[in-house]
This record gives structure tokens, sequence and C-alpha cells, in this order.
């Protein structure tokens, strides 16, 4: 590694905007296809998943409004630029995943194939947004929030949220659905925990 390189990246707001823009479609992307398997996953993506099967309710219309409570937790542990980059992203997933839906009929597509399709676009979409300073809000807020307040390591605090969803999902669902869901879990988080390093990529 050469030593007279640059140790942070300044993101101008047309990066913002093209990195943010492709997480978000890819993310978009992904959960329709996920959706369309009848799939779940973790997180708040898969509390709205949940509440859009069950309801009959559009998932982009319930994965906002599942959101909304956890902007003022970002604000006040994360600030404003991340809370207002969080709030515009949630809603352009939201609008995105109806879009989607309206132009593209996923059709046949086998529930493991589905799966490594959600892991792999979503992962890729997420890594985009951490690299632009956003995310797709949610329990991961309270997570960094519960790590401050009393020690306990964010990355415990989304596993044992997510071990709950898919507890609650073995109940809701048939077996081999949950355990396909898994697949696409393994492979979303496998690509995050290879690639999202601050040491490799700084940006401000």
């Amino acid at each position: 590694m050469r030593k007279d390189l640059p140790n942070s990246v300044k993101h101008t707001v047309l990066d913002d905007v093209q990195g943010l823009g492709l997480g978000i479609f890819l993310c978009g992307f992904g959960l329709t296809v996920l959706t369309n398997v009848g799939l779940i996953t973790g997180q708040t993506a898969g509390i709205a998943v949940m509440i859009s099967y069950l309801s009959g309710w559009s998932f982009g219309i319930v994965f906002f409004l599942v959101n909304l409570p956890f902007y003022v937790l970002a604000y006040r542990r994360l600030g404003l630029e991340f809370t207002v980059k969080s709030l515009i992203s949630v809603t352009l997933l939201s609008v995105t995943t109806e879009l989607i839906r309206m132009y593209w009929d996923v059709g046949s597509l086998h529930p493991a194939l589905g799966a490594m399709i959600f892991g792999a676009t979503t992962g890729i979409g997420l890594l985009a947004m951490f690299r632009h300073n956003g995310s797709l809000g949610g329990l991961g807020i309270v997570a960094l929030l519960i790590q401050d307040t009393t020690g306990f390591k964010a990355g415990y605090v989304q596993l044992i949220a997510d071990a709950i969803i898919f507890t609650v999902g073995f109940l809701l669902f048939p077996a081999h659905v949950i355990l396909w869901s898994l697949l696409g879990a393994i492979v979303l988080n496998m690509i995050i925990a290879f690639n999202h390093r601050r040491d490799r990529y700084i940006a401000t």
C-alpha cells in the first residue's frame, strides 16, 4: 500500500446521489425477488415483509410506516445528515419496490435462487449506502443506541433481533420458507462482513 495516498475520500453531492441511488435500486430489486418467492428476512425489512404477507398491504407502504419511529433515535444518535439520508432512502426504497412490481413480473423462480439473488443484490446495495453515510433505518439504529448506552455490541443486538424475527416466522410460515430465508440472510451478511471494512474505505 502506498503511503502517499490519502486515507479518506471526500464525497461530492453527486457521489452521494449516485451511490445511494444505486444502493436503493439494488435493495429494491432484491426485496422484490424475496417477496415474490414468498421468503422473509431479518431487521426492519423482515418485520415489514411479514406484516405485508399477513395483512395483504403493499410492502413499500408497510416498510415506510415501520421505519417512522426510528427517525427520532437516528437524529439523536447519528445526527441530522444521517437521519435525512435515511428518511430519503427509506422513502425512495418504498417507491422503488412499488415501481419494480408494476413493471416487472418475476415469474417462476426457485426459492433457493431467489434467496441468493436477494442476499447478493441487497448486500451490495447496502454496501453502497454505507459508503455514502446512508442506511435503511430501523433496528440498526436501536442496536447502535444500546451499544452506546450499555456497551453491549450492536452486532449482537441485531443477531438477537433477527433470531426473534425468524422464530416468529417459524410460528407463522412453513419450515421450508424459513430455511430458504435463512440462506438469503447468510448470503447478505457474509457480503457485508467481508466487504464493509472502515479501515479499507474511509469516506467523509
